[in-house]
């Protein structure tokens, strides 16, 4: 069995399904084909969303699980100063929900910046119809 046969299924006849399946690749993964500049960009910008969404996802994280956290510090005096009393762990769940919920978004943006690719650039290897050469 082959690369090819295994990426084949029973419908797949080759014929008039063939180009769109190209188009779609084999998990439904669409590639928007921009110019070089823009994809350039892209990628940038969504690398670089993506790792700050991490970093600061992991710095919440850690002030949801640490008692003395200089975040945590900051935010339960702000919020004394505001008036508003919250429980150590009413504030732990917030600040894990919230860490969590921008690492989510940076992953999302990082998947989402990799559909692009620009003009001339091969198809991913994965979508390639060529067999491995590794053995």
């Amino acid at each position: 069995m082959t690369d090819s046969d295994a990426t084949s299924g029973p419908h797949d006849t080759g014929e008039s399904g063939g180009s769109q399946r190209g188009r779609r690749g084999r998990r439904g993964r669409r590639d928007i084909v921009v110019p070089m500049r823009l994809y350039k960009t892209i990628t940038v910008f969504s690398t670089l969303i993506a790792v700050v969404s991490v970093v600061l996802g992991f710095v919440f994280l850690d002030a949801a699980t640490l008692q003395v956290s200089a975040l945590r510090a900051v935010l339960s005096n702000v919020l004394s100063v505001v008036g508003i009393g919250v429980a150590d762990g009413l504030l732990s769940t917030v600040l894990a929900v919230f860490g969590l919920t921008i690492i989510a978004f940076g992953a999302v943006v990082y998947t989402l910046g990799t559909r692009f690719r620009a003009r001339g650039m091969g198809k991913s290897q994965e979508d390639s119809g060529e067999g491995s050469n590794n053995g």
